[in-house]
């Protein structure tokens, strides 16, 4: 009897569970689908049973492609353990074979085969104890419900020392040619911009003002591989996803920088196949504030991304200068401001991948930035005699406004030939900005008692263009195993504009258009380059050869005056060499050399001098000439147990024709002394030291990264008549640390320390500021040392820590400042600027997703398996 009831059982199940509806039929022509009753479970440990926590499992079918004629595996469905290391996957089909793959960093791909086993139970032994159906039905469907238990992987030491050096926030990767930083993990720059976030990335020093060093020099800022035309202010720091820091650019690179090095800012993009988002709100303790959200969708053929934010700011800095000048008449100026800035900016983004075949790839992407600012600033200037004693005063309230928009197109393609490694890619990037500006000066003047005397007015309206075109193309073949030819070719085309009115109050009290300091200017300037590099390895042993070409020309015209300045840069050759040896237990050491150059743009050509402001007359130098560097670089890098690292890095740079700000002294008609900014040639330069970045993982809710660079550096005026400045022996610090604690909290606390040290040899990236408010010649002056601290707590809650919480202070003791010192034989000026101290933010962040390869229908089973699976465990 209960081998009948069994029977039908039986019958009942691979019969009416598999009638499909009419019209329809299963995978073959004619055959029934088997029913998708089964359950696969398990749970995803290393090799201390512990859990695994966001490893990507991967669930593959055999299925007959029709258009092959032949079976292959393709993508049944797919998800990522939880954070307890579980995972389960339902209603799954009962018939044929599966293949189940585990992946996740650090760790060996895992793979078991997973088929479900229909026995037919035993026949009963004759006698009431043995002949319960019931119990037999119930073990059989028993079958379709399988727990694979506990999956243990194994630590992938290789990937550990090649891919990923270190752990969470900051994560750290470090190639033969840059050093990649996570920084999507980091709390503290939470609601701000891309200068917050460079501020946490090691290497880096960054000024109140948001302008960026890198080793003592300010360097070339590319977002997603490509220059732009964006500054770090505006570009959100919830966008990025990475910072590549490239300390000594290959020949891969453009050779344009001197001696600075390459930025790369990588903004996030969706990996996962599915769809998934995060909105995200804040407010800052002035009254700031910062919204929007991204949204992703990936599936089959089409990759979709999209992102929307604004940030409202209100900025306010303190200061003063106190300048001497000596001379025939001697001065003695002391100044106080105030300075506020409100306005917001809003940045957007688009992006399309369409993978037209396996192989070949076409992307498009645009960016749009709107920002709009109302600058105020008071300047309080005492006029003292040499015995310090107060001859007159005046205050000077500058309101004004400014505006920029910025919009960039992104067009790419990238195809993968059959040999595999073998690659080609073609894109082009276009880039353009224009800007407006306005600002009113009301100056009134007091006598040394304080009787008002009288008020002068000065405007200046200013507007301008940039457009920035580069055109693209690489190829990669690799040769051999170990062996591996890239080459490329590159175009860059720049167009400048700008245009600056002064109108002064004439004897009739209405502003009139001052000639003399009028200044209409545009330029173009084209780069033209190829490169070939060759790398390979003998055994332990890897290098990498490179050889850059490039020529450059340039036209300018000052449109008020009729005069035009242009140049052509003949063909220069720029060598790089990279060497790296791998050595026993998880060491490497690394040696590299380049050659690049810094040509003159037109804003240090121009001979045009700008006196609208008497306190900060610039001028341009006709006669500057490129520069050259030679640097060296020598690195030794450790993976240490617990997936502790070590990076220590000594560096050489040396450059010839140096390009560095300067500050002149001229005398008026009246005899009256006035510095004079302007741009010089210098002898040369060298800049040494050592840098050591170190990543530790204290305890398992601690980790800490400690970056330090000792350097030292000079700059050889000779050539001017003037005395040279010492050279400097200065080091710089940053503490990053990341708790982990109950209850879903976690906290970074961060710090740095500038010594006492030399002006950068190039800024002002970041200068927003009134009249007198930038840096000092770089030849003549030292900054003082500062420091500051950093500390953010953030709570996550809601299912899967959907949503978090993030308080953060920035500069919490006000020792953030910039004070420097510039000095000469005519003069002495010591300025102090404080911006933004003890900036607290609240920021609220909410993601959401779901990763379900049943978003989109596919159209057929021809994609293969392998790439999904690899894009599932990205």
């Amino acid at each position: 009897m209960r081998s009948l009831f069994t029977s039908l059982f039986t019958l009942l199940l691979f019969t009416g569970f598999a009638q499909p509806p009419a019209g329809m039929q299963g995978p073959r022509t004619g055959q029934a689908a088997p029913p998708s009753i089964g359950h696969i479970y398990g749970k995803i440990v290393d090799s201390l049973d512990k859990p695994v926590a966001a490893a990507s499992v991967v669930l593959l079918q055999t299925k007959f492609d029709t258009a092959a004629k032949k079976r292959k595996e393709v993508l049944l469905k797919a998800i990522t353990a939880a954070s307890n290391g579980d995972f389960s996957f339902e209603d799954l089909p009962i018939m044929g074979a599966l293949r189940l793959k585990v992946s996740a960093v650090g760790y060996k791909n895992y793979e078991q085969a997973v088929q479900f086993q229909l026995k037919m139970p035993a026949a009963p032994a004759a006698g009431p104890k043995n002949s319960n159906p019931m119990a037999a039905m119930s073990s059989m469907v028993g079958a379709f419900d399988k727990d694979l238990g506990n999956i243990r992987l194994t630590t992938d030491l290789t990937q550990l020392q090649s891919v990923t050096v270190t752990a969470s926030a900051p994560g750290l990767k470090m190639d033969i040619d840059k050093k990649t930083f996570n920084v999507d993990k980091n709390i503290v720059t939470a609601g701000g911009t891309a200068v917050d976030v460079m501020r946490n990335v090691p290497s880096l020093q960054v000024d109140i003002d948001g302008n960026v060093k890198l080793r003592n020099a300010s360097p070339q800022i590319y977002i997603d591989g490509r220059p732009t035309t964006l500054t770090l202010d505006q570009i959100p720091a919830d966008a990025i996803q990475s910072v590549e820091v490239i300390t000594n650019p290959s020949a891969k690179f453009d050779a344009s920088g001197g001696n600075a090095g390459i930025l790369n800012i990588v903004l996030k993009k969706n990996k996962k196949t599915g769809y998934n988002g995060t909105v995200m709100a804040g407010v800052d303790r002035r009254g700031g504030y910062n919204g929007g959200g991204n949204f992703s969708v990936r599936q089959g053929k089409i990759n979709l991304t999209a992102s929307a934010m604004t940030n409202g700011m209100r900025n306010r800095a303190t200061g003063y200068t106190d300048r001497q000048t000596f001379g025939t008449k001697q001065t003695h100026v002391y100044q106080d401001n105030i300075d506020k800035t409100k306005g917001a900016f809003t940045f957007g983004r688009v992006g399309l991948d369409y993978y037209i075949t396996n192989r070949t790839t076409i992307s498009a992407a645009g960016v749009r930035v709107h920002g709009a600012f109302k600058p105020n600033s008071l300047i309080t200037s005492d006029s003292l005699n040499t015995s310090n004693q107060l001859m007159n005063f005046n205050t000077r309230n500058t309101n004004g406004s400014r505006s920029f928009d910025a919009s960039g197109l992104q067009l790419g393609m990238v195809h993968n030939f059959k040999k595999e490694g073998m690659q080609l890619t073609a894109d082009a990037n276009y880039f353009s900005a224009t800007n407006d500006g306005n600002s009113m000066y009301t100056t009134k003047y007091y006598n040394s008692t304080g009787n008002y005397l009288n008020t002068a007015l000065q405007q200046q309206l200013s507007n301008g263009t940039n457009q920035f075109l580069t055109v693209q193309t690489d190829y990669v073949n690799p040769i051999t195993a170990k062996t591996k030819l890239e080459a490329g070719l590159r175009a860059q085309a720049r167009k400048t504009t700008s245009n600056t009115d002064n109108y002064n109050q004439g004897p009739n009290g209405n502003l009139a258009k001052n000639l003399n300091a009028t200044n209409n200017y545009k330029n173009n300037d084209n780069v033209y380059a190829a490169y070939a590099t060759v790398t390979s390895s003998i055994k332990t042993f890897g290098y990498q050869l490179g050889l850059r070409a490039e020529s450059s020309n340039y036209k300018g015209d000052v449109t008020n005056k009729g005069q035009q300045f242009k140049n052509n840069y003949p063909i220069s050759l720029f060598p790089s060499v990279f060497l790296s040896q791998k050595l026993q237990k998880n060491q490497e050491l690394q040696l590299n050399y380049s050659r690049r150059i810094n040509r003159p743009n037109f804003f240090q050509l121009i001979p045009y001098t700008d006196s609208a402001d008497l306190t900060n007359i610039t001028r341009g130098n006709p006669g500057l000439v490129p520069e050259f560097t030679n640097s060296l670089e020598f690195s030794y890098s450790k993976t240490l147990k617990g997936n502790n690292s070590i990076l220590f890095s000594v560096y050489y740079k040396h450059t010839n024709h140096l390009i560095t700000r300067y500050l002149d002294s001229s005398y008026n008609p009246e005899g009256r002394l006035y510095l004079i900014n302007t741009f010089v040639n210098a002898n040369s330069s060298y800049n040494y030291g050592a840098e050591l970045t170190s990543v530790n993982n204290i305890k398992k809710w601690w980790d800490v990264t400690t970056n330090l660079n000792l350097y030292r550096s000079k700059i050889n005026t000779s050539n001017l008549q003037k005395v040279s400045q010492d050279a400097l022996l200065s080091w710089f610090g940053k503490l990053n640390n990341n708790f982990k604690l109950p209850k879903s909290f976690t906290v970074q606390l961060s710090a740095d320390y500038q010594s006492k040290t030399s002006l950068p040899v190039t800024s002002g990236q970041q200068q927003m500021g009134p009249p007198g408010m930038q840096a000092q010649s770089s030849s003549q002056g030292y900054i003082k040392p500062f420091w500051g601290i950093d500390l953010a707590v953030k709570k996550s809650f809601l299912k899967d820590n959907a949503a978090s919480l993030t308080l953060s202070v920035n500069d919490i003791f006000r020792t953030r400042y910039n004070e420097q010192v510039s000095l000469s034989s005519f003069f002495y000026q010591d300025y102090y600027r404080l911006n933004n101290p003890q900036m607290v933010r609240l920021n609220f962040v909410y993601r959401f997703g779901k990763l379900d390869v049943s978003l989109f229908k596919r159209q057929n089973t021809k994609s293969t398996a392998t790439q999904d699976a690899m894009q599932m465990g990205q």
